[in-house]
């Protein structure tokens, strides 16, 4: 169990980690949350999963975020599967992220849907400060284009530095 900090986390990367918050709300038998930190791990990122929006909050409050990856599928509640009736997780999540005194960059994903909640969706995450907004990762072309957008959000928002390197 991880002890809760009194202090809120600095989003400056420390001993060689970057803390990645992952947030999903799919229940595929291999989804890309479970691809991305076992790619990632090797390299230095610590991957932080989080399955409802409540969940996010907590893991915000004891690990320093240094980019966050957003459903906007999410549900609020741990206690209910993900659906169209509780999606309110995500959107709640990136109002937390973007009221940090340093909100980490945030790579939103959105569910397949009308293209009236398509646009409303990337509205709403631009507003909240959204580095980038992709839709959820299906393929191998779409993992590999949520890998470029991590390396860009290191690249602008860390300078291109590993954590840890001077």
């Amino acid at each position: 169990m991880r002890e809760v900090r009194v202090n809120p986390p600095s989003t400056e990367p420390s001993d060689g980690r970057l803390n990645l918050l992952i947030s999903c709300a799919g229940w595929q038998a291999d989804p890309w949350v479970d691809r991305l930190p076992r790619l990632l791990e090797p390299m230095g990122i610590q991957s932080v999963r989080a399955r409802s929006g409540r969940q996010a909050a907590e893991v915000i409050k004891s690990t320093p975020i240094h980019i966050a990856i957003v459903d906007l599928g999410l549900p609020l509640d741990d206690a209910r599967a993900p659906d169209e009736m509780d999606s309110e997780g995500g959107p709640r999540l990136l109002e937390i992220l973007s009221r940090l005194a340093e909100p980490p960059p945030t790579v939103v994903v959105k569910p397949a849907r009308t293209h009236r909640d398509d646009c409303r969706n990337l509205s709403a995450a631009l507003r909240l400060g959204a580095f980038a907004v992709l839709d959820r990762p299906r393929g191998d072309t779409d993992f590999e284009l949520m890998l470029e957008v991590l390396r860009r959000c290191l690249t602008r928002f860390y300078n291109g530095r590993w954590p840890g390197v001077c």
